[in-house]
């Protein structure tokens, strides 16, 4: 877990707490996360394992040699420069290289050009899009009836990649250069599971689409599942870098959120406006309120709120400037039991935390409710 840190008050994800799952640059999403105010939550959903001592990557790289394809698509930079790593570390590099000099080399994206310019070789095309399905669309313009096709995988689902090309007549060979596998500890994974169902986190974000598979696979086994979808359904964001990520949830009926360029940068920029643009904001006792996930801007300035008041806050606010009874306060805290008096003790904690205490009026034997702005009591007489 990363460590939260100060951020000026202004920071666009200040008072926000945002999961990330991620195992290859996690420290990297985090870091951007944090500089704009985001707490961070991280636990790998899964570990990438190279295949160097693979029979699997072995026997296709054999095959890449004794049959030269005609078109080898490169996906992902890790996993092009792991396969000419392993072809070396086979004696096999040199041979490798030799085959793919004489093919058509499509790159997914800028990414992988680089590592294909690092092992001294050039690139026929890749698309601007950075998309496997441009990657598609041009192949089969080009047609692929009688062609072999070899398809350095990347641990991440194609639906339907393969099976076009097939249909289209292309013989296609899977290079496979690492798995995915489930995390040895599943400690963390399972921490984040239970803060994403109790709505402790505001977003959670997927780098890759195994990771978001194992996410789900955990919450099955653990009778959260139905659980987990409702909350990334209705509370917490499920924020994905891009539409290939998202496969696994989209299939489950879960709605994602996902930036034009498949990045982690425009990743963050997505939420620095989703979030912000999510909370709700009200004129309450001459200030300006904003409720964020952990936290409230009174005015601008960040105030951090115990959960209990948060809970209390959340309440206060589905239906501003109504009273809410004791009761009903006291069964939006969690774990209360049935002491009022710890709704008393909760709401005194929320005035403080609040810096100002008339946001929030007590009324005599009958409850609390926001100090609503004048103004404002038409707006929200019937929400």
């Amino acid at each position: 877990m990363y460590d939260e840190q100060q951020q000026p008050d202004q920071a666009p994800l200040a008072g926000f707490t945002v999961g990330v799952t991620a195992a290859r640059r996690a420290d990297e999403l985090g870091a951007l996360l944090q500089r704009r105010g985001a707490a961070v939550l991280h636990a790998p959903a899964l570990r990438i394992v190279p295949l160097a001592d693979d029979s699997e990557l072995l026997a296709a790289t054999k095959e890449v040699i004794d049959r030269t394809p005609d078109v080898v698509v490169a996906t992902t930079a890790i996993g092009f420069r792991g396969w000419i790593e392993a072809a070396d570390g086979w004696g096999l590099g040199e041979e490798l290289l030799a085959r793919l000099r004489g093919v058509e080399l499509l790159a997914r994206g800028p990414k992988v050009k680089g590592a294909i310019r690092a092992a001294g070789l050039t690139e026929d095309w890749s698309p601007s899009s950075e998309s496997m399905a441009e990657v598609l669309d041009r192949l089969l313009e080009e047609g692929v009836e009688g062609r072999r096709v070899a398809l350095q995988l990347h641990g991440e689902p194609l639906p339907g990649f393969v099976e076009a090309l097939r249909a289209g007549g292309a013989e296609v060979l899977g290079v496979p250069v690492y798995r995915w596998l489930p995390p040895e500890d599943v400690g963390p994974m399972d921490r984040l599971l239970d803060a994403t169902v109790s709505r402790g986190l505001d977003a959670l974000t997927f780098t890759s689409a195994p990771a978001a598979a194992s996410l789900l696979s955990r919450a099955e086994d653990r009778g959260l599942l139905p659980d987990l979808l409702e909350a990334l359904s209705h509370d917490v964001v499920p924020a994905c870098v891009g539409p290939v990520t998202a496969v696994p949830l989209q299939s489950r009926g879960v709605d994602t959120v996902s930036p034009e360029r498949f990045r982690l940068g425009p990743l963050v920029q997505l939420l620095c406006r989703e979030l912000p643009g999510r909370a709700r904001a009200l004129p309450i006792a001459g200030h300006r309120v904003e409720i964020r996930g952990h936290a409230v801007l009174v005015d601008g300035a960040l105030r951090p709120v115990p959960p209990a008041g948060m809970s209390l806050l959340r309440a206060l606010s589905r239906r501003p400037g109504w009273v809410v009874a004791r009761a009903d306060l006291l069964r939006a805290l969690p774990g209360a039991g049935r002491d009022e008096h710890a709704v008393e003790t909760a709401m005194a904690r929320l005035r403080t935390a609040l810096g100002a205490p008339k946001l929030i009026q007590t009324v005599v034997k009958r409850g609390y409710r926001l100090a609503l702005d004048p103004a404002a009591d038409a707006k929200y007489a019937d929400v």
